[in-house]
């Protein structure tokens, strides 16, 4: 928590430095959920670990009619979320809080983050929140990229990253008690050719992108 304190303030222009715009692929990813739920979508979703509420604010864009609710352990990072997210989202940084009943959970970029021995915990925990038919979705760095991992390794913010390759994720929602796991590649284009952006779709089996998503259901 302290940690990411000390990037609250500052967090948006770090990752902007590393990745060359951090809305351009907040975007990508809102636009991936809405092609997994539909456009008119209007459940309850839950962005855990929403930090600044990038995602957050892309997916109320692209999603208007959901009812969010934005989680993160840095009380500080939430205070800088955008003014559309602090109005139109629940942000919390109370997990005991939380309640289920959730059609989407998204759990971005933060897998990395959490320590080996816990990750197992976690995702029962989510899975514990969705309901009936609900969708945990992980979107996370692909080992495989090396461009990837070369901004892994010069972010200040991800000292602590453990990198978990797309078996591994598979494994654990499987272990979460979910089903039918599946994964596919993301973020294949810089933002200076974010205009050719619709032809990612014709390349998610192919293990090159930035990064991978994976996600299962609660029976």
């Amino acid at each position: 928590m302290a940690e990411f304190d000390r990037f609250a303030g500052n967090y948006r222009a770090m990752l902007d430095g590393s990745v060359g715009s951090a809305a351009y692929f907040a975007e990508g990813k809102a636009l991936w959920l809405c092609d997994l739920v539909g456009s008119g979508f209007t459940g309850r979703v839950l962005d855990f670990g929403c930090g600044i509420g990038l995602l957050s604010e892309a997916l109320l864009r692209v999603l208007p009619g959901v009812k969010l609710t934005g989680f993160d352990v840095s009380a500080e990072s939430l205070e800088g979320a955008p003014a559309v997210v602090r109005e139109r989202a629940r942000l919390t940084a109370d997990e005991d809080g939380l309640g289920g009943g959730f059609d989407l959970v998204v759990v971005s970029n933060v897998m990395h983050h959490v320590p080996l021995a816990d990750r197992d915990a976690l995702l029962r925990s989510l899975a514990e929140r969705l309901a009936v038919g609900g969708r945990l979705v992980i979107f996370e760095h692909n080992p495989l990229n090396p461009l990837t991992r070369w901004v892994v390794a010069h972010c200040a913010f991800d000292d602590d990253a453990v990198l978990l390759w797309p078996g591994e994720t598979l494994r654990r929602l499987e272990g979460a008690g979910l089903r039918a796991p599946r994964r596919e590649w993301v973020a294949f284009l810089p933002p200076a050719l974010g205009r050719l952006r619709h032809w990612e779709s014709y390349l998610r089996n192919l293990p090159l992108g930035a990064q991978y998503v994976a996600w299962a259901s609660r029976a």
